[in-house]
């Protein structure tokens, strides 16, 4: 086009009348279609709308779903899941965007499931969720269970008969959970996340019965892969029959071909555990009274061996001259202290005789004078007063 200015021959509309004409094409031509794409950037309003993105590898669509057709559908939107959905095209002017009203979900169809599948198989297993170094050992003699699935399912009674036949000393802790429906996959992760920051079992199982793949899904959603990698919980996936895996499968700490086997292999057979203490107890009781028979034997063996007579023969001698010792000590003892005694006796006589006090004790006077003791008459001063000392006491004489 030239710079020069053309004469309108016709007139141009505005953005808003634009847009009407837009609105009113895509608003009367994609009334009541359907749609599949992965859901992301899902987003819950305070008014409980959904708004989210259903995209694939090449574009990608805003859809919302409004708070009283969410409550209808009785739907739990994740990020990543597989979905069809179904409304009505909707331009919103103001922004100049359209979106689609959403008035059903549904899962999405096999062909597509089995792609994303594989896809999300293939990442998980690139990121190492899926190798050996990261299972954790499950407890030999659990006390309590955890089972995350339908509470009115048929796997669920499978596991609790059997977990009462093979361990009834466990307690069993239930999670409903749907195990079916774009509602499964935001139930089951609330589930593991329940046990795993709970810590209040030893294990979990999680899965339920035989279906398609369809009805499988939920258990091959990313979100359910990761709650099962982040738990710190051991955890037991048993989906479907034997034939039937899930990402959930890799990922577990244990794969279970059926929720009967999940129950088998998490606890063991209180009978067999039974026969184990019995076989022990016998075992023990064999050994315990074979090795007395044997030590018995064996005493018997020594008692009767020259090594031991002749320790015996030793230590009779070694006792006889013991008791030999014992008398001569006893004797020499008893001389020494007689002895002993016979020459205190005779120095208590000496000292008997040797004390001044003797004279006294027979009836004699000592005389005093100035604390003299006057041995003769000369000694005696005639002025001086004097004092006379018997046994009993003193008595003091002035002259």
């Amino acid at each position: 086009m030239s710079d020069k200015q053309i004469p309108f021959l016709f007139d141009i509309p505005t953005v808003s009348q634009l847009t009407d004409k837009i609105k009113n094409v895509l608003e009367q031509n994609f009334i009541d279609i359907l749609v599949e794409g992965e859901t992301s950037n899902v987003n819950q309003s305070r008014n409980g709308h959904y708004y989210f993105t259903l995209k694939d590898s090449g574009a990608s669509l805003p859809c919302v779903i409004w708070r009283n057709t969410a409550e209808r559908l009785n739907i739990n939107l994740t990020d990543g899941q597989q979905i069809v959905v179904g409304g009505d095209i909707q331009v919103y002017a103001p922004h100049g965007r359209y979106q689609m009203i959403v008035s059903l979900v549904q899962q999405a169809g096999i062909g597509k499931l089995q792609q994303a599948f594989e896809k999300l198989k293939a990442k998980l297993k690139e990121e190492g969720l899926f190798e050996d170094r990261h299972k954790m050992p499950l407890s030999k003699f659990p006390e309590r269970i955890g089972v995350v699935t339908s509470a009115t399912g048929a796997a669920f009674q499978d596991i609790r008969s059997t977990l009462e036949k093979r361990w009834p000393l466990a307690t069993v802790k239930l999670y409903h959970a749907s195990v079916q429906g774009v509602n499964a996959a935001p139930e089951i992760v609330k589930g593991i996340e329940y046990f795993s920051s709970q810590k209040n079992v030893d294990v979990v199982i999680i899965g339920r019965g035989g279906g398609s793949l369809e009805d499988l899904w939920p258990f091959n959603e990313e979100a359910v892969a990761r709650a099962v990698f982040a738990s710190e919980v051991p955890i037991i996936s048993a989906v479907g029959h034997e034939v039937d895996f899930s990402i959930s499968d890799f990922v577990a700490d244990v794969r279970a071909a059926t929720p009967t086997q999940a129950a088998v292999i998490a606890v063991p057979d209180i009978n067999e555990i039974r026969f184990l203490v019995e076989d022990f107890s016998k075992r023990l009781e064999m050994n315990t009274v074979g090795a007395i028979q044997l030590y018995k034997e064996k005493v018997a063996n020594i008692a009767r061996s020259h090594a031991l007579l002749a320790v015996k023969q030793k230590m009779e001698s070694a006792r006889s001259r013991i008791l030999t010792l014992d008398q001569n000590l006893k004797h020499r003892t008893e001389t020494l202290l007689r002895n002993h005694k016979e020459k205190l006796t005779g120095y208590q006589h000496i000292l008997d005789k040797k004390n001044p006090n003797g004279p006294l004790e027979k009836g004699f006077v000592r005389v005093w004078q100035e604390d003299k003791w006057i041995r003769t008459s000369a000694s005696l001063a005639d002025t001086d007063s004097f004092t006379l000392e018997w046994k009993d006491g003193k008595k003091s004489i002035n002259s």
